[in-house]
């Protein structure tokens, strides 16, 4: 059963990317306008956008916006390929970790390089593929909330990092969206969610769509998660992934191995959810992930005021790899995926 939520946060609309602001939440809730490839590249960077699904969309609508803008400068088609693929592999670089941006920009370049049309007609082609993207990655998210909900125990209190919900997908949400699907069978499940330092994805964002869709949530810091887990008060952990290995070792925002540590600990299970196409199987384990090093300021600095010494040394990884070793389950549109994650995630390709 499917919860509808009221959240949109990317779509493509003549020939425009709207794109929810999410640096701005929850102070303001405004759309903004991407018209060119570069001005995507920058928002997915600068993290206007974020979240690995809402990133393959995003990346897949700017290679769009880069043809449009390649049909003002070329007449020949194979001058224009060549130029759109080098554009497509420059927007793959915008973020290193989240391997749904290179799935998607991958599938537009075959578009490229395969497409008989003329140029306009490449144009038509991308447009439809990145709609595609978009319209399949909400589809794939209901999924994924179905087969999570089946292991949502009645009344369950469910712990969760950063955001993977609605406004890291195209609308609906992988760990947000086994809590939709969860709630909409039983509305006594509730969310605990943890701040998410840095940036405070979890603060900011899942606090606000989980309040804007009436589902009950509580903040907490990141260094309480154990706290309430000793007292008996989380009953499960599911959270997003930027990349999973071919083994299951999984990306995500850092402090997620942390929580992870702490639920094997107390015997809690952890849940990884996440489409297919969120599984690189051409790495073997998560020591071949890129970690993303982000900005020292996200550290430094609080909503743009200082708030530690001046000079100090700083290390800010964007991403932490959890070990397959402590995921109970990777939950996806394919159905729930269980150790030996090798066999599993192969057999998940194969259906």
């Amino acid at each position: 059963m499917a919860f509808e939520s009221k959240i949109r946060p990317i779509y493509w609309e003549n020939g425009v990317s709207k794109m929810l602001d999410q640096t701005i939440i929850p102070y303001e809730y405004k759309y903004v306008d991407i018209t060119d490839g570069q001005q995507m590249f920058d928002a997915i960077k600068n993290m206007i956008v974020r979240g690995a699904p809402a990133i393959g969309i995003a990346g897949a609508q700017g290679i769009v916006l880069y043809a449009i803008e390649g049909a003002k400068k070329y007449t020949d088609v194979q001058a224009f390929k060549e130029w759109l693929i080098d554009k497509a592999e420059y927007m793959s670089t915008s973020r290193p970790t989240a391997v749904n941006l290179m799935w998607a920009c991958k599938q537009q370049k075959e578009i490229i390089q395969n497409s008989e049309s003329d140029i306009n007609g490449i144009i038509k082609e991308l447009e439809e593929k990145a709609v595609e993207i978009e319209l399949d990655d909400i589809e794939r998210c209901k999924k994924i909330g179905d087969y999570g909900a089946e292991v949502v125990p009645k009344g369950a209190t469910i712990l969760t990092h950063c955001n993977a919900g609605a406004l890291a997908t195209g609308g609906y949400g992988t760990a947000l969206g086994v809590v939709r699907s969860a709630y909409a069978k039983d509305n006594t499940v509730q969310v605990f969610a943890d701040e998410t330092r840095p940036r405070q994805q979890g603060a900011r964002l899942t606090t606000f769509e989980l309040a804007m869709d009436g589902i009950p949530v509580t903040l907490i810091t990141d260094g309480m998660c154990s706290y309430f887990m000793n007292k008996g008060m989380i009953d499960m952990v599911v959270v997003g992934a930027d990349r999973i290995a071919a083994n299951g070792d999984s990306a995500n925002k850092i402090g997620t191995y942390t929580v992870a540590i702490a639920a094997k600990y107390h015997n809690i299970p952890f849940y990884i959810a996440a489409p297919l196409s969120t599984i690189d199987r051409s790495i073997a384990t998560g020591k071949e992930i890129p970690i993303e090093e982000r900005s020292r300021e996200e550290v430094t600095h609080i909503n743009g005021k200082r708030i530690c010494a001046e000079g100090i040394n700083i290390i800010n990884p964007g991403f932490d790899v959890t070990p397959h070793e402590l995921i109970a389950g990777i939950i996806t549109e394919k159905g729930i995926l269980r150790p030996d994650y090798n066999k599993s995630i192969a057999e998940a390709f194969e259906l």
